[in-house]
């Protein structure tokens, strides 16, 4: 992988992580498109970096919700800072045991498995299609609530449905405030994907080459950059209610790429 291709992906990963059209649906896709090589073990490591990226990127704009929620974590009070928290820990369960138990198949659908993706975008566009017609978006996220945006996180570890369309719309169909779902679904992401790093760091997973450091820094730079953009965007997108376009959007991509993986692969 060059450096250009790495700046690419990560651009590529930057935007799409908080626009709900699947970072990882779209990274295979631009693999392919670009020629990448990698072996299911290599590109899945190159795209966990990527995810570590958005994920300080995420850390950057929350960042007073974060340092509230650790302050309150350290009062050792039952106060709404400690009852976000619990939410967010009940939110990672289900995807921390589908990580584990099925690590190794997951990475097998990280190999360009387009066709996988392209169905998969269309489940997401058909979701996003059902949250933007919501109506009473008033509440708040509550502890089984949580658990069921969890559920859909973990779904969301298939390349092709998109974490945060899929965790959003499961809040917004359940009748949260569209404003607290959007933040609750990129805040609750940070912990797993701190926790997927560490655990790979640790096993001796990530092992980069010399030759790899210098396009996976400008990869990680560029996702970083663009994480804090679409972010930002995605906040205010949802505020109004703008998902139809993006369901329109994972469609057309989903027939597309159901065709490549059909006709042109």
């Amino acid at each position: 992988m060059d450096i250009l291709e790495a700046i690419i992906l990560g651009v590529i990963q930057g935007l799409t992580e908080f626009l709900p059209v699947s970072s990882s649906g779209h990274l295979e896709l631009a693999k392919a498109i670009l020629g990448d090589t990698s072996v299911p073990e290599e590109s899945l490591t190159f795209t966990v970096v990527l995810h570590f990226a958005t994920a300080l990127s995420t850390l950057v704009i929350f960042r007073k919700e974060v340092v509230e929620i650790l302050k309150g974590l350290f009062q050792f009070k039952w106060n709404d800072q400690t009852k976000f928290s619990l939410k967010i820990i009940i939110s990672m369960l289900p995807a921390v045991i589908v990580g584990l138990l099925f690590e190794e198949q997951l990475e097998t659908f990280f190999g360009g498995q387009i066709l996988l993706v392209g169905v998969m975008l269309l489940l997401t566009s058909i979701l996003l299609q059902l949250a933007d017609k919501a109506k009473n978006t008033n509440k708040e996220v509550s502890f089984t609530n949580s658990a069921i945006i969890g559920f859909s996180q973990a779904i969301a570890m298939l390349p092709g449905i998109s974490r945060s369309g899929s965790t959003i719309s499961t809040s917004v169909l359940l009748g949260i405030d569209r404003t607290k779902a959007a933040r609750f679904s990129f805040l609750m992401v940070v912990p797993l994907i701190f926790g997927k790093i560490g655990k790979d760091v640790l096993s001796g997973d990530l092992n980069f080459q010399s030759s790899e450091m210098l396009p996976i820094g400008a990869g990680f730079i560029a996702a970083f950059l663009a994480g804090i953009l679409a972010c930002k965007w995605m906040i205010a997108l949802v505020k109004k209610s703008k998902l139809s376009y993006f369901s329109l959007y994972c469609a057309i991509v989903g027939f597309l790429a159901i065709g490549y993986a059909l006709f042109l692969a």
